[in-house]
């Protein structure tokens, strides 16, 4: 819909995003039906699209036939005219991509993190970004980027409030960043930018309703109700990891015990598969999951126990919010074959029976796809003129565009 009051500047700053928009989503299309569809006159349109197609956004890509006098040209979104930033942060390492408007990957890479102080992940980025812009084509503007990390994180304030497998708490890390990058930097749960990911290029692209689920180093969660990702209060929404399962139960990284985390993820079987001789001193996850597959009765009963814990906790968060789909992934996912039956079965047992059908997709661990689903975070807010599901994108919006080419 187009705009009709207010002061002039941020009627023509509405308008054209609404126009920039309409072109990204609907594209090829012609000037007349932009006018029909926002109520915009012709007049209106034609200056918003010669504004858009000066700073590159837009191209014209062809003429739509005609049954008589001129044909209309049609216009597109310029994918090139800039790039966005996403990353990944996980305990041990760094993944990012390097997206152009669309969305789609231009450069991926990953980076060693050797230690988890702030100062230390700034330089792990300053490396990986660097890489990512060599590795990628020329571009004369990079509008952001998008950070998804561990923890309960306040997207609004580009705070880190609380990220145990960090140890970070109320870290200022958005607007440390961004200082450091001489551009903005979006922040947010590392699995709500899988959910992201997965709502735009994944599994969920046809659903409005949907849980992702993740299992590895932490357990998480990415909520995604009528079309929305679900925040909550200062981002703290999906800490799946931290629901109470056990009383008295093994201790968790968080500092109280009997967490669904402290029973399902790696760290947690690693040292019972220790404790019990399955495992040596030296051995991880990785070994876990291979005899599992090989059939180590020890091996397969740790990693079995957890897939029916896990089934059980699901059962539950579909039982509380009637999600059409559940997704699960992550690095814990590497023992699917052991894990994945006894998932099933106990979310089987568990439902309330009207929702016993409910999709349960296991998708693969890919980092990238977090990553790319950081760099959505920077799109979305660029084509929703900053308002970026009420969180602040200070600079990443249409208007901010205009007024640096300016």
């Amino acid at each position: 819909m187009a705009y009709s009051t207010g002061s002039k500047s941020l009627i023509r700053q509405l308008n054209r995003s609404a126009v920039l928009n309409l072109i990204k989503s609907e594209g090829p299309i012609a000037r007349v039906t932009i006018a029909q569809q926002l109520g915009l006159s012709p007049a209106s349109v034609t200056s918003i699209a010669s504004e858009l197609e000066g700073l590159g956004l837009i191209r014209q890509v062809a003429q739509a036939r005609s049954a008589g006098g001129r044909p209309a040209e049609l216009l597109a979104l310029n994918p090139g005219a800039a790039g966005v930033i996403g990353v990944k942060l996980a305990d041990d390492h760094l993944a990012g991509v390097l997206s152009d408007l669309d969305g789609t990957v231009l450069a991926s890479d990953a980076r060693p993190l050797g230690r988890h102080t702030p100062p230390a992940v700034a330089r792990g980025l300053e490396a990986l970004i660097r890489a990512l812009r060599e590795a990628g084509p020329p571009l004369q503007r990079v509008l952001g980027i998008g950070l998804g990390l561990p923890g309960v994180i306040d997207g609004r304030r580009g705070v880190c409030v609380d990220s145990p497998i960090l140890g970070w708490r109320q870290v200022p890390l958005a607007a440390d960043l961004s200082e450091r990058f001489d551009m903005p930097v979006l922040i947010d749960n590392d699995v709500n930018t899988l959910a992201v990911a997965e709502s735009i290029y994944g599994a969920g692209r046809d659903v409005d309703d949907f849980v992702a689920v993740t299992i590895g180093r932490g357990v998480g969660l990415g909520i995604v109700l009528g079309g929305q990702l679900q925040r909550g209060r200062l981002g703290g929404a999906g800490e799946f990891g931290h629901l109470p399962v056990q009383r008295d139960g093994p201790p968790c990284e968080c500092g109280r015990r009997g967490c669904l985390e402290a029973l399902v993820a790696d760290g947690a079987l690693v040292r019972r598969a220790r404790a019990n001789g399955t495992l040596t001193e030296g051995d991880g996850v990785e070994r876990l999951a291979e005899l599992a597959a090989a059939g180590h009765v020890g091996a397969r009963a740790l990693v079995s126990e957890a897939g029916w814990i896990l089934g059980v906790a699901l059962a539950g968060l579909v039982n509380v919010l009637s999600p059409s789909l559940v997704v699960v992934s992550g690095e814990g996912m590497r023992a699917r074959g052991v894990l994945e039956p006894e998932l099933r079965t106990a979310m089987a047992q568990h439902l309330f029976p009207p929702l016993i059908g409910v999709e349960i997709v296991i998708d693969a661990w890919d980092d990238a796809k977090w990553a790319r689903g950081a760099a959505a975070l920077v799109l979305e807010a660029f084509f929703s003129a900053g308002a970026r599901n009420g969180m602040a994108a200070r600079g990443v919006d249409l208007a901010s565009f205009v007024q640096e080419a300016g």
